[in-house]
Parts: structure tokens; sequence; C-alpha cells
């Protein structure tokens, strides 16, 4: 891995699982196996924060993936016994909020680790995961939802987040390779040269490489199968959740896709994570993304349009271990139901 610095850590990207928070510090995503924010001293020798791990925190802290509503530190002693809440007011004289607050000032990206006591929609059993860089867009006071022990209101110091988008994430080799030839290929065809500056929208890496936001963005949607995708590929063993086929190629390699019940991206903003994806063939990776078939609130299958010489299931398969969220076939279920009517099968 390479050394802890502000923003991505070499050889660690977005979607990176880690059994214990010791293994998070061992991978130089975090300084501390307790604290939620870590430190890391600036060129200037001054402490900003660099990394949150968000795993249960306090009453007023908000996940919606996309954007992150987080309550800064306190001494142990002024937190309740079960740290939820808080016994007096916040600080933002305290080490770990001056680091946070001075992050949000000079505009510094901070990665985000989800522990599985965090939200139900994210989390994963037992294990921390490497959800990306985000940056604070917002530090003010504000008041806690809960009263202090002698009934006055607790002061809170409160921070809100932004996910940066995906061509500000960190590519793999492998993306970079494939991502430096699609665009060299681009632009031979159109004749521009090669070694041009640097346009509004465009990212450039240390290796000198141009690649534009939304061509980088297309890129590592293509080419990477996403960790956690792969993760409920692997628990199913490529078999669909919805119909049970098995594909398997002429290399006996079999072939499953990853698929997103509430879609990445706006208007949807649904998160990458296992708890959101479905292990499906592609027939039924299709009909899940046009609202052909739904998911109940039981589980059950729902057929919306007419389907013919397939073996739906009544209800999706689950493995123990695959913990589909609520939410998000509710969402599914909900915009397909509002934007094309009732069943027409």
């Amino acid at each position: 891995m390479g050394e802890r610095v502000i923003g991505h850590i070499a050889g660690v990207v977005p979607g990176a699982v880690f059994p214990r928070r010791t293994d998070v510090k061992r991978a130089n995503l975090h300084s501390d196996t307790m604290r939620g924010i870590s430190r890391l001293k600036d060129a200037d020798g001054s402490y900003v924060a660099d990394a949150i791990v968000l795993n249960g925190g306090y009453e007023d802290d908000e996940d919606d993936w996309v954007s992150i509503k987080y309550t800064g530190a306190s001494p142990d002693k002024e937190k309740s016994k079960d740290g939820k809440t808080l016994l007096r007011s916040q600080s933002w004289e305290y080490r770990d909020n001056v680091a946070l607050k001075l992050s949000f000032e000079r505009g510094h990206p901070i990665r985000i680790i989800r522990g599985p006591e965090g939200d139900a929609r994210y989390s994963l059993p037992g294990s921390y995961r490497y959800d990306g860089l985000y940056r604070i867009t917002e530090s003010r006071t504000a008041f806690s939802k809960s009263l202090a022990p002698d009934g006055s209101p607790i002061e809170i110091c409160q921070i809100e987040l932004k996910r940066l988008p995906d061509s500000e994430q960190e590519l793999t080799l492998v993306e970079r390779q494939i991502a430096s030839v699609l665009v060299r290929q681009e632009e031979l065809l159109k004749g521009r040269p090669l070694q041009t500056p640097v346009a509004q929208g465009e990212v450039e890496f240390l290796d000198g490489e141009r690649f534009p936001a939304t061509r980088t963005t297309s890129i590592q949607r293509i080419v990477r199968d996403a960790a956690a995708a792969r993760r409920i590929k692997d628990l199913y063993e490529n078999e669909c959740q919805i119909c049970e086929m098995r594909l398997v190629g002429p290399d006996e390699k079999p072939y499953s896709e990853g698929a997103h019940i509430k879609p990445l991206g706006n208007p949807h903003n649904g998160p990458d994570v296992e708890r959101n994806i479905l292990c499906l063939c592609p027939n039924c990776h299709v009909r899940l993304d046009i609202g052909a078939i739904v998911i109940g609130d039981d589980w059950s299958i729902i057929v919306r349009a007419g389907m013919f010489g397939e073996n739906i299931r009544t209800t999706l398969k689950r493995h123990k271990q695959h913990r589909v969220h609520e939410e998000y076939v509710g969402y599914h279920r909900d915009w397909w139901q509002k934007k094309t009517g009732p069943s027409q099968a």
C-alpha cells in the first residue's frame, strides 16, 4: 500500500474491504483504530483531517451515501455510556474538530470508511469498506436532538460532506491503461494533437494522461468489475437470483452480472454497495432495469410485463450472507409503478 497522504492512497480503490480496524490502519487509510476522525500533518505542519470512519456515531449523524452530515468529536467523559449522545456541548477548539475545520478551509478531500455498525443500508456485517473520497462542503455549529442532563441545549460541531464524482475517484492501473488507449484512439481519429493544455472538465493524472471527466466515468463503469458486485456474484456462484440460470462459456468460466436495484447516478444516486446489488443473468438484469420485474415487500418477484419461455422464481433467492435492503427494492418498485403505471402482465 502507498504511504498515508491527503486524498488517494496508492493501491487502494473504493470498494476495498477490511475485516478489522487494524487492517484499515495498516492500509494507511486511517491513523487510528478507535477514533472516528483521522489526523495528518499538512505541508505547513498543521494537523488536518484526512479520513473518517462511519460506524454508529452520534444520533445527529446522517448518511445518504452521496451526502453525509457528521458530528465532530468530544472527549469520552463528555459522552453517554453508549456513545450515541453528548452530555455537554462540543468545542471547535478540540483537536479533532480543529482538524476537520482546517480541511474544510483548505478544501482537502476526506476518505470515508464505513463500518459494520453504520447505516444499515450500506454497512457490511463484521467488516469495514473504503467508499472513496468526499469533500467537506459546510462547517457549522448546530444543536443536538437531545438535551444535556440539566435540560440545556447541546451545541455540536457539524460538517456536511459530498461524495466526489466518479471521475475524481481512484482508477486502478488496468483502468488507467484502458482509458489511455481509448482516449488516444479517439484523439487520433479526430486529428487532435496528443499534447494539449488540460481543458475544463478534464482530469490529469501524475503520468500526464488526460481523461475527460465524463469519459473517465464511463470507463470506470465498463472496466471495473466492482469489488462489491464481484463479492455478490461469488456468493451465489454466478447463479441468477431470479431465474436460477447459471451461464457457462466455452472456456468453462461462469458469467453473471451485478445489477444495482437502486440505479447509480442521477436522478437515483443509488450506492455501489452489496445491499443494493443482485447477482443476475443478462436477461434478468435487463428485465430489472426496464421495470419488467419488481420485487415485493415479501421478496416475491412481481412480473409486470409479458415474458415467455423463462422459469421465474416466485421469490427472490437470498443467501444468508447477502442482506438486500428493503429500501432499495421499495424504491425500484415505486419508481416503475409511478413511471409506467399498473402491471401489464
